[in-house]
C-alpha cells in the first residue's frame, strides 16, 4: 500500500516456495492486489532454481504478481552453509544468459549480503542483466541467519565462521559495480535518505532498504508513511545542500572517501 501511495518500487522475497506449492501463492499475489496500478514490483527467483527449473519458472514468478521485472538472487554462501543447500553453481551464468536473451522483462541480478565486484558485474552485464543490485556487506548476513537456523553444531559453527566472509562493503561494491558500465542498485545496510544519497553519489541509480521500514510498518500504516516521507525529505535535503537539482546529479559532486572504504577503493584504483 505504501509503495503504491509513494510510487516506490518493491521486491518480494524468493518465490520458490509458491512455485513449488501453489497454495502459497496468496502470500505473494497480495502485493499486487494492494498496489494495483502504479507500484513497480519485482519478482524474485534464485539463480540455482533458474538453472534447474528453466525459463518457465522465471515467467511464472513474473506472472504470479504481474511484476514489471524479475530479480535473480545470488546466495552461494547461504547455500554452502545449508545442509540442504545446493553446493554446485555450475551452469548458472549460462542459465542467466539464456533468460536475458529470451525474456521480455528486465532482469536484475542481486546479491544477498556479500556484494558484487567489478569483475562479477561485468560478467553479469555481458550475460544481459538489465541492472545489478549489489546487496553488499552491511545489511543482513544470511550466513548468520543460518547459524540460528541450524540444527547441528557444524552448521552453527559454519554460520558463525562465515558471517562476514568475503563481503564487499556496500559503498565499495557500488563504486566497483558502477565501473562495469551498467545500472547499479545500492542495497545492504542503507537506513536513511542520506545513505541513499551517498550511494547515488558513488554511482548508484537507486537505493533500497528493508530493515529500516519494518519497525514502522509493524506500528501501522501511518507510521510507515511518516518514515518514508522522512527518508524522501532526507534525500531532497541532501540534494539541496550539495547543490544538486535532482538525485541523479549527486554523482557529480565532490566526494571525500575515508577509512577502510577509502583504502579499499584506492587499492582498486591502483590496480587499474
Amino acid at each position: 500500500m505504501a509503495a503504491e501511495e509513494f510510487g516506490l518500487a518493491m521486491g518480494v522475497g524468493s518465490q520458490r516456495a509458491a512455485l513449488e506449492n501453489p497454495e502459497m501463492e496468496d502470500s505473494f499475489t497480495v502485493v499486487r492486489e494492494h498496489a494495483p496500478p502504479h507500484a513497480f514490483l519485482c519478482g524474485n527467483l534464485g539463480i540455482i532454481q533458474l538453472r534447474d527449473k528453466g525459463i518457465e519458472w522465471a515467467d511464472k514468478a513474473v506472472e504470479m504478481i504481474d511484476a514489471q521485472a524479475l530479480c535473480i538472487h545470488l546466495n552461494p554462501l547461504q547455500e554452502a552453509i545449508q545442509p540442504e543447500g545446493d553446493h554446485d553453481a555450475a551452469g548458472c551464468l549460462d542459465a542467466l544468459q539464456e533468460l536475458c536473451s529470451s525474456c521480455r522483462y528486465p532482469v536484475i541480478v542481486k546479491e544477498t549480503g556479500c556484494g558484487i565486484s567489478r569483475e562479477c558485474a561485468r560478467q553479469l552485464f555481458a550475460a544481459g542483466a538489465s541492472a545489478v543490485d549489489v546487496g553488499g556487506l552491511g545489511g543482513t548476513s544470511w550466513a548468520a541467519v543460518e547459524q540460528f537456523r541450524a540444527k547441528n553444531p557444524l552448521q552453527q559453527a559454519l554460520g558463525l565462521h562465515f558471517a562476514d566472509w568475503g563481503g564487499i562493503p556496500t559503498a565499495v561494491s557500488v563504486a566497483e559495480a558502477t565501473l562495469a558500465g551498467g545500472p547499479v542498485i545500492a542495497t545492504g545496510g542503507l537506513n536513511s535518505g542520506t545513505d541513499i544519497a551517498k550511494a547515488m553519489a558513488l554511482g548508484a541509480g537507486l537505493g533500497g532498504m528493508a530493515l529500516a521500514l519494518l519497525p514502522p510498518a509493524m506500528d501501522g500504516y501511518q507510521s510507515l508513511c511518516d518514515k518514508i516521507h522522512q527518508i524522501q525529505t532526507e534525500i531532497r535535503m541532501s540534494c539541496y545542500l550539495t547543490g544538486s537539482r535532482n538525485p541523479s546529479e549527486l554523482r557529480n559532486i565532490r566526494k571525500y572517501i575515508t577509512g577502510i572504504t577509502g583504502e579499499m577503493l584506492q587499492y582498486e584504483e591502483n590496480k587499474l
